[in-house]
């Protein structure tokens, strides 16, 4: 039995700390909505009013149209959550809804949690097409759910913006992310610690589907450098995490590197325990994919890793940024992302990012919205520069999807994360990542 997740409003925090993920409750789908704005001023000017407003095409005017409905599917379960990423995509709608939305018309976003049950996703997307009526599907984030939603969209012509994870996110046709995702993310943490001229990779990560598929890009770097890689699983939440980094240590070595693919609060554990018994400078380096480029894991771990974790950051660094789409970012953030329990990180930057692609491709249609109009739109965006992204993002019609493959490297100091290698192609050493560039050539460096 499982519990079928209502879509929750986003005023509502979806977990009460990033350490625990809570389980949505039974219900009927809702649409989410902003919360009451805050009063504190934005970083980048006197108040949040006059920054946020930069989202909207009409400043200060809320939009009253005829909603434009927007769906999206998470996972939400104990040890894994991905509810940042789609409630600070709504944070970002609600920012437009106050300003103007899309030729006056306000966009309706709807939000379906899930725990890792094929029928309980299968359920989720019909239930945001057959009775909420979504015209598009953007912050889909799910350990499973484009494994078991892809051949439904690409039957119904929509096209997905989403931060991938399974599989299927990334090698069909109507998925196109705006993260890399574990596997290709794994790839930049393995491919950074490789060009240290470590003498062994341990790649650790959580027990979930997809292990095999996530761990295959790591081993095709390290076969190709020649370096021998160990592969281990954990289940999570992890309940004995001095065993796991004992395990890690041991297996690297002096020279070696462990690397982590986890989420935020479960690679928090293991690297604490590994500093409570005195292992981080056991071997030679750290690493770990995107998840851990946040400044709440940089503060929770303090100095002693300082030029020890070397994390993958998917997306524009954000201490070291200072831009109008940072700023921006981070003035959404402020005022409306209430619901977004993890702060300034790569979570709540993959929402923002998804949420301006859509808005931007929504703003090109001439005419009514529908279906048809909506996904056409999203299909057609090429080149667009999301400041957040080391490439130009381009949908296209591609067989496969990986329109994110350049990326930078971070590490913690004084509790902030500071860049460590600047923009850096994924290795076509892994095949997909081959594949993708023969199909869709190399993107544009963003400007």
């Amino acid at each position: 039995m499982y519990r079928r997740a209502s879509s929750v409003r986003a005023n509502v925090a979806l977990v009460a700390a990033i350490g625990m993920a809570a389980l949505a409750g039974c219900g009927s789908s809702t649409p989410a909505s902003s919360g009451t704005p805050a009063s504190s001023p934005s970083a980048s000017s006197g108040n949040a009013t006059s920054s946020t407003s930069q989202c909207g095409t009409r400043p200060g005017v809320k939009a009253t149209g005829t909603p434009i409905a927007l769906g999206g599917i998470a996972t939400n379960q104990p040890g894994t959550s991905f509810t940042d990423i789609p409630n600070m995509a709504n944070a970002y709608f609600a920012c437009v809804n106050d300003n103007g939305g899309i030729n006056g018309h306000p966009i309706k976003y709807y939000l379906e949690t899930e725990q890792t049950n094929p029928g309980q996703v299968a359920a989720d997307a019909k239930q945001l097409v057959q009775t909420d009526h979504v015209l598009g599907i953007v912050g889909n984030t799910s350990i499973i759910e484009c494994s078991i939603d892809h051949s439904y969209w690409e039957n119904l012509g929509f096209f997905i913006v989403d931060s991938g994870i399974a599989p299927e996110c990334y090698s069909t046709p109507n998925s196109a992310a705006v993260n890399m995702g574990p596997r290709y993310s794994s790839d930049g943490a393995v491919q950074y610690a490789l060009s240290q001229h470590v003498s062994k990779i341990v790649f650790d990560q959580s027990n979930v589907p997809g292990t095999g598929y996530i761990g295959a890009g790591p081993a095709a770097l390290a076969a190709a450098k020649h370096v021998p890689i160990t592969q281990l699983t954990e289940n999570v939440p992890i309940s004995d995490a001095n065993s796991v980094a004992i395990k890690e240590v041991n297996d690297a070595g002096p020279n070696g590197a462990v690397v982590l693919n986890f989420t935020p609060p479960e690679a928090l554990v293991i690297l604490q325990a590994a500093q409570k018994l005195g292992l981080e400078n056991r071997v030679k380096l750290w690493g770990c994919s995107t998840p851990c480029n946040t400044d709440f894991l940089a503060q929770a771990l303090g100095p002693k890793w300082d030029n020890k974790l070397f994390v993958n950051a998917e997306l524009t660094p954000t201490d070291v940024t200072n831009t109008p789409t940072m700023n921006l970012y981070k003035a959404i953030l402020k005022k409306y992302g209430k619901a977004v329990s993890g702060g300034v990180g790569s979570f709540s930057q993959m929402g923002f990012t998804e949420a301006e692609i859509i808005v931007h491709a929504l703003r090109t249609i001439k005419g009514p919205y529908t279906v048809q109009s909506v996904n056409a739109a999203i299909k057609a965006v090429s080149n667009f520069n999301t400041g957040m992204l080391c490439q130009l993002w381009t949908y296209g019609a591609y067989p496969l999807h990986i329109p994110n493959n350049a990326d930078y490297t971070v590490t913690p100091n004084n509790g902030k994360m500071v860049i460590a290698q600047g923009c850096t192609q994924i290795s076509s050493v892994d095949p997909q990542i081959a594949a993708y560039r023969k199909a869709a050539g190399v993107a544009p460096t963003a400007p």
